[in-house]
């Protein structure tokens, strides 16, 4: 008898609770979006995580100030891996297992961003990120996204596409290639043969380096020795810094350095003033391009930061945010597979531009060339999005 009666009441109050959601949306709709993961905060990732960090934050600003998504507030769990990718994997399954996100958030660098696609697989979460370059998209996930990636085997079609455009009698003729031993570097060297051979350059020094780097002197003083007149330096900003550094102390005078990650943030410029200027590089998203929401970052960051515009690391916390959220949008829920299948089967558009993703996640391939033009990442090709005349040879140091 006790027990019916216990049942009658539990049963009445569960109707109650019921009714009282109905009639009162609100109260369903009170408890945040919690979106987790992990970011390099400290470590050798930190300079670039920081500024992942500062555009998915003021992503959130603005949808909260917009009534967030779905009718709720958005808000983040961020977890420092130390720029350790193992710490990265750890941190995803701590998000989805333990403090049951409802979303996962795209992390850095490639490294981390490969470790966790399997992870984000296993638990049917979408992630939306920079990826590991190709070979990550090439694993059958079916939730991850790079909206945008950066891509290591499309870092260089805009330079070399430069290069190609210019008369044959003109380009560099003996290449120097030094390359991180890591997946990045790899990804990042991968077309490099392919496209100096196309062009008529020779490739007279290919050489991989560990990180740390010790010491950047021996590099430069062997391709000074060889005459090269073209410097790959397919590293991180650190060891980036340290080969500016010596070949300007051996007065090394390439016609053309090249740049591969880490040239492209504030920190390359005020680490290394003039002597940072002319490095060319990649990107897949530029604070210059004629896309909505562009000019409205820009301001903020001038305001905020004092900086003429975003820096690009800045841009790419802020899209991939905004891809992700396009997609619970869009799928009008917060189900893991709806929100894949809506962003499978429509066209996202996000400050790097409209994009239709493929079976692998991937929009269609996305490269600009940049160069470092009186301390500003300018876009140099394609022609019809250049925001400064390129400075080609390089000039002597001053």
């Amino acid at each position: 008898m006790i027990q019916n009666v216990i049942k009658k009441a539990l049963l009445l109050t569960l109707a109650i609770c019921v009714a009282l959601i109905i009639a009162h949306p609100a109260y369903a709709e009170d408890k945040p979006i919690v979106i987790g993961g992990s970011l390099p905060l400290t470590g050798k990732f930190a300079e670039t995580a920081k500024w992942i960090e500062k555009g998915m934050k003021f992503w959130a600003d603005e949808v909260n100030a917009k009534g967030g998504i779905l009718g709720r507030k958005v808000e983040f769990i961020i977890y420092d891996d130390e720029s350790d990718a193992k710490k990265a994997v750890t941190f995803a399954e701590k998000a989805i297992t333990v403090d049951k996100v409802d979303l996962l958030f795209g992390g850095y660098p490639g490294t981390a961003a490969r470790a966790v696609m399997p992870v984000a697989e296993k638990h049917k979460y979408v992630y939306v990120s920079m990826g590991g370059h190709m070979k990550s998209f090439q694993q059958g996930y079916t939730y991850s996204f790079g909206g945008p990636p950066l891509m290591g085997e499309w870092w260089y079609e805009g330079f070399f596409q430069y290069m190609k455009a210019m008369p044959a009698d003109q380009r560099p003729k003996r290449a120097a290639v030094y390359t991180m031993n890591n997946p990045i570097g790899a990804s990042a060297s991968s077309t490099l043969a392919g496209w100096l051979q196309k062009l008529g350059i020779e490739m007279v020094i290919n050489e991989k380096y560990n990180l740390p780097l010790p010491d950047a002197t021996p590099l430069i003083v062997k391709s000074k020795q060889m005459n090269t007149d073209i410097l790959f330096s397919n590293g991180f900003f650190a060891d980036g810094v340290m080969t500016l550094r010596a070949a300007k102390a051996l007065d090394y005078r390439p016609k053309v350095i090249v740049q591969a990650i880490g040239s492209v943030i504030p920190a390359w410029v005020k680490e290394l003033g003039k002597d940072g200027d002319y490095i060319f590089s990649g990107t897949a998203l530029h604070n210059k391009l004629n896309y909505p929401g562009n000019d409205k970052l820009n301001a903020y960051i001038k305001k905020k930061f004092g900086l003429p515009g975003y820096p690009v690391y800045f841009g790419f916390g802020y899209a991939w945010m905004q891809t992700l959220s396009q997609g619970v949008e869009g799928a009008k829920s917060l189900d893991q597979t709806k929100i894949r299948d809506w962003l499978k089967s429509n066209t996202v558009n996000n400050i790097a531009g409209p994009m239709s993703f493929d079976e692998k996640g991937l929009p269609a391939p996305i490269n600009f060339c940049t160069q470092i033009i009186n301390g500003q990442v300018e876009l140099i090709w394609p022609k019809e999005v250049r925001t400064a005349e390129p400075v080609y040879p390089r000039p002597a140091w001053k």
